[in-house]
């Protein structure tokens, strides 16, 4: 089995290393390199991953001007084609900025950045990202952001709420997210946008591995 799967970069861009070496590790595959200004991907993708860091500077809102780069016309037409689509951090903010997600990502609600472990309560472990936990489960994964604090009004909110579509919540809300909200799916579940970074949580050298359960379902799901 080759697992093909590609880390996209942006100018900003500061854990598509982290992402790739994460992705490596876990398929045994290295993945293919794509820079925010090509105009297409690399065929027969598996999984597309959009890493964490500040895109632009995060000039004009955090992932709104990565969101209009070139790559990701085609990263939006791969994802409606079920191509799975995991966006990290900055990559999360690109996701609600390109409309792949609900909601957008706001300054945190303590006006300052965050940088630890936190707790995460599986909400959604039917998904191709989350089938390798379990619903209810408590995992620790890292955060390191400053506009984190994840927002949608009542109606979004009772949609995606209502259509399983939260992956993930805050155990304990580091940011002000509403209804602790720490990662959402789209309605087909092939696109997957969190806060909290799985590729700093896979091997025991990072502190926990919880994260490395997710890369595995999606290889799984692949498979």
């Amino acid at each position: 089995m080759s697992f093909r799967a590609a880390v996209i970069t942006f100018p900003g861009s500061n854990c598509d290393r982290d992402m790739a070496v994460a992705i490596e590790q876990v398929s045994g595959s290295a993945p293919l390199r794509v820079w925010h200004g090509d105009a297409d991907l690399p065929d027969g993708l598996d999984f597309i991953a959009l890493p964490g860091g500040f895109s632009y500077g995060d000039y004009l809102r955090s992932g709104a001007m990565a969101a209009n780069s070139p790559i990701m016309r085609s990263v939006k037409a791969a994802a409606d084609r079920g191509v799975p689509v995991l966006g990290v951090c900055n990559g999360f903010q690109v996701l609600t900025e390109a409309g792949l997600l609900p909601g957008a990502l706001m300054r945190n609600a303590s006006q300052h950045f965050i940088c630890r472990t936190v707790p995460l309560k599986v909400e959604n472990a039917q998904s191709l990202f989350t089938s390798g936990y379990e619903a209810g489960e408590t995992i620790n994964i890292p955060v390191a952001h400053h506009d984190g604090n994840y927002f949608a009004d009542d109606e979004t909110l009772d949609r995606i709420e209502g259509e399983g579509r939260v992956a993930f919540r805050y155990a304990e809300n580091c940011n002000g997210s509403r209804r602790d909200i720490a990662g959402v799916l789209n309605a087909e579940g092939n696109v997957l946008g969190m806060m909290p970074h799985p590729e700093r949580a896979i091997e025991p050298a990072h502190g926990g591995t919880d994260g490395r359960r997710l890369f595995e379902a999606a290889i799984k799901a692949f498979a």
